[in-house]
């Protein structure tokens, strides 16, 4: 597995690693820049080319509309980081935890978008935005995001809570039009909040970007509540709420709800049209990746 060399070394040369892992596998890109689409119509006035006239329109309304497009452009991402505290499980030194997988997964992309020649931007929240850069594709500006994912690689924060919606939105308003964003978090909000994060995402969609969410979480622990049976101090790493009690005791409860509550997530992605990832820990990033992009792949 690829995330047992020393994180804190080189973040750049592990994502070049994942990246030339599988990219000899893809017979072409697995993005692509937004192709020429039917925008709008207008009047025709004379002098506009013959070649744009609707002459469909004018058969049926004996009058001369010009179709209007949006141009072709290059593929324009945003990644878009969860570095609350609850990203930071497990805080076990002999294991990756969800804001370094994610780290890692991030710096893969935009390895692959830098090949590509796309422009690629990052943005980094907790309970606010509080790092988005710009959206661009030189050398420099690529390694200013990779040391940023690298200085994100090991924080350490406790109480920093999550405000996924709030920050969401914000860089739906930011973003450029018609971008692909994706988007690293263990959508860890209070289940009640649910639908508010999804009017966040609906708005990305408003705005026609593409959405992937890559929605990361710890299979054994999170989802199926694997531990030995003994007491334990369950401590929430965004509240700082502490709870004792014996594992056993609500397991069957407690793996129950999480299951509803991710296919919630599931069925609101899919109600939505973003496209999500399930990660779990414990599989490497470059078989999470590389099994998506070939889906991907397979589907343009």
């Amino acid at each position: 597995m690829l995330l047992q060399q020393p994180l804190n070394e080189n973040l750049e040369l592990i994502a070049r690693q994942v990246v030339e892992g599988f990219i000899l596998g893809l017979h072409k890109s697995p993005f692509h820049g937004f192709s020429v689409e039917f925008a709008e119509h207008r009047l025709y006035n004379q002098g506009d080319p013959l070649r744009h006239i609707d002459w469909r329109v004018y058969g049926r309304t004996d009058k001369l509309f010009i179709k209007r497009f949006e141009e072709e452009t290059n593929l324009r991402c945003c990644i878009v980081m969860d570095t609350s505290s609850s990203m930071q499980f497990p805080r076990d030194t002999q294991k990756v935890n969800k804001l370094q997988f994610s780290c890692v997964a991030a710096a893969s992309l935009l390895q692959l978008m830098k090949r590509q020649l796309d422009a690629s931007a990052l943005a980094l929240f907790d309970e606010q935005v509080y790092y988005m850069s710009e959206c661009r594709s030189s050398p420099s500006h690529y390694r200013m995001l990779t040391n940023e994912l690298q200085r994100t690689l090991n924080i350490t924060t406790d109480n920093k809570v999550t405000n996924a919606a709030a920050a969401i939105h914000r860089i739906a308003e930011q973003m450029h039009k018609r971008s692909l964003v994706i988007i690293f978090s263990d959508m860890m909000d209070d289940a009640a909040n649910i639908e508010e994060l999804f009017a966040a995402l609906q708005h990305l969609k408003y705005n026609k970007h593409e959405v992937i969410l890559f929605h990361v979480a710890d299979g054994a622990q999170e989802m199926d509540f694997e531990f030995e049976n003994r007491p334990y101090e369950f401590v929430d790493m965004e509240s700082g709420e502490r709870v004792k009690l014996q594992p056993h005791q609500i397991k069957d409860e407690y793996v129950a709800k999480m299951k509803d509550f991710r296919t919630l997530i599931e069925q609101r992605c899919h109600q939505y049209h973003v496209d999500r990832v399930a990660v779990d820990l414990t599989k490497p990033v470059d078989e999470v990746l590389h099994a998506f992009l070939v889906k991907r792949n397979k589907l343009m």
